[in-house]
């Protein structure tokens, strides 16, 4: 049975929006490589705000404040599995302008020190082109709408 997971992630977009993305790459498979937004799990009594302005500072070193956060924008469920464990994940979607897009991972956890190879900023032109797997899948398709400023509606994506 999968190990349930919610987790606050965060779209960073700069000014040139290019959003942020790490990456890394399963302990159990280390030869296959994926792109991933910033964030990370829920930890017990903190709320999904809390989680995604803990991890954006973890991260990135950027001292994001909640209300700079736009969302949830949108939700997805997935299911995988990474160093050997299966998870059912739920993960919430935040977006954030950075002021610069300087990134210090100095505050990276062990793990992420080892499965974490490098970040860059992407275009969404970029995200369209590249045959690199990015997560969430539909990342290139759901950025315009981001970028185009949504309301904080959520939106579930599939």
């Amino acid at each position: 049975m999968p190990t349930q997971r919610v987790s606050a992630r965060v779209v960073l977009v700069d000014g040139d929006d290019r959003v942020l993305l790490f990456e890394g790459f399963d302990p159990a498979r280390p030869e296959e490589l994926f792109w991933f937004t910033v964030g990370g799990g829920v930890e017990p009594a903190e709320d999904l705000r809390a989680t995604a302005v803990r991890e954006a500072h973890e991260e990135t070193g950027l001292r994001l404040s909640p209300d700079e956060l736009v969302g949830p924008v949108w939700k997805r469920r997935a299911v995988f599995s990474f160093d050997g464990l299966s998870y059912a994940a739920e993960e919430w979607f935040f977006v954030s302008r950075a002021e610069c897009s300087d990134v210090d991972t100095s505050r990276f956890d062990e793990l992420e020190q080892r499965t974490i190879r490098r970040h860059r900023w992407w275009s969404v032109e970029e995200l369209r082109a590249t045959d690199d797997t990015v997560y969430p899948v539909q990342l290139a398709e759901v950025l315009p709408d981001a970028l185009a400023g949504w309301d904080g509606e959520t939106r579930l994506v599939r």
